[in-house]
């Protein structure tokens, strides 16, 4: 009885198997059919708007067969045949679209760049191909300079489709990164000063908004605190400290961005104390070693200070050489930027 319902079972299987198999056999048999009309049917005469509808049915039936190659061939072979269809950028989108699933980003860098550079733009369901081309190049491109260049054309031609806050701040940031000071300013400028600049949150880019007061900041300031040398900082702090002259020591900080926290603490952390006064925590008990610690080096130094009445009565004077060169005048010299509480770790 058993044996006998386990033939039945498998029998019923089968079936279903063969009926299944051959709905999709039917299935594929139909769609090349299918695709093979639509095929003739380019060798008509038909307006642009058919022809579009009967292209992006071929298009689409490859993709549904994920026949990914036979697409590309196809749709750059229509495109090379048929220099003149206004739909043109359209069909090298899908190729493009379809390297970059693939993971072929510098092919499919290619083909949004020929698009932007060579067809005029065109609106299919209701967005523009040049400002999709835009998107996708942003996000794949490793040149900075066509970064900045993609940047500045979604801001120049499509303002109402991005936010500026954000291209602004990837500018700044562009620009910084090539030592373009002057674009630097202006765009960290242009950022800091939108409405949502301290809302943002740009993930690649955290703590954007500190860093574009930071540089601005200390761009609009006398920057009169600056000494020409680590040695030349080194000793007239050492003899403040050791002369107890606490209100000349507060001359030499850094009267920009100035930080006093712990090791642990992030400098953009909104606690870092950096109106801290020297003044508020003098003692004669205060002490520093005769030279700056052994893990510093040509661009920046630690001088270990003790005695402080406070929980943590070890400190770490932060000294660094200022890189900025849109004022020669400054750019190389150093500064007293901050403290660190506590033994280093």
């Amino acid at each position: 009885m058993i044996a006998k319902k386990l033939f039945c079972f498998l029998c019923l299987s089968i079936l279903i198997l063969s009926i299944s198999c051959s709905s999709s056999d039917n299935k594929k048999q139909q769609t090349k059919s299918n695709q093979k009309e639509l095929l003739a049917l380019l060798n008509t005469n038909m307006t642009e708007e058919s022809r579009f509808t009967v292209l992006y049915q071929i298009a689409n039936n490859y993709i549904a067969e994920n026949k990914h190659d036979e697409l590309v061939l196809f749709l750059t072979d229509y495109v090379e045949k048929h220099p003149n269809d206004k739909f043109n950028p359209y069909w090298l989108l899908m190729v493009a679209y379809s390297y970059m699933e693939r993971g072929a980003l510098p092919i499919a860098e290619y083909y949004f760049d020929r698009i932007l550079n060579n067809y005029d733009d065109l609106i299919v369901k209701d967005t523009s191909i040049h400002y999709t081309c835009l998107k996708n190049l942003v996000k794949i491109t490793k040149s900075s300079d066509s970064k900045i260049a993609f940047y500045t054309q979604l801001i120049s031609r499509f303002p109402d489709d991005v936010s500026l806050t954000e291209l602004y701040a990837r500018l700044a940031v562009e620009y910084e990164a090539q030592g373009d000071w002057e674009q630097t300013m202006k765009y960290y400028s242009l950022f800091r000063y939108q409405a949502d600049a301290t809302t943002i949150q740009i993930s690649d880019i955290p703590n954007i908004y500190t860093r574009a007061c930071q540089i601005t900041d200390f761009n609009a300031s006398a920057k009169n605190w600056s000494f020409e040398s680590l040695s030349a900082l080194e000793t007239a702090v050492k003899n403040a400290i050791r002369s107890k002259n606490f209100r000349l020591l507060d001359t030499y900080k850094s009267k920009v961005n100035f930080f006093a926290m712990s090791w642990q603490q992030d400098a953009n952390d909104v606690n870092t104390q950096k109106n801290f006064s020297m003044t508020s925590v003098m003692s004669s008990m205060v002490r520093c070693s005769n030279n700056v610690d052994d893990s510093s080096n040509p661009s920046e130094a630690f001088l270990r200070t003790w005695g402080w009445p406070q929980n943590v009565s070890v400190w770490y004077f932060y000294f660094r050489k200022i890189n900025f060169p849109l004022d020669p005048d400054v750019h190389g010299r150093w500064e007293w930027a901050g403290i660190y509480f506590g033994e280093k770790l």
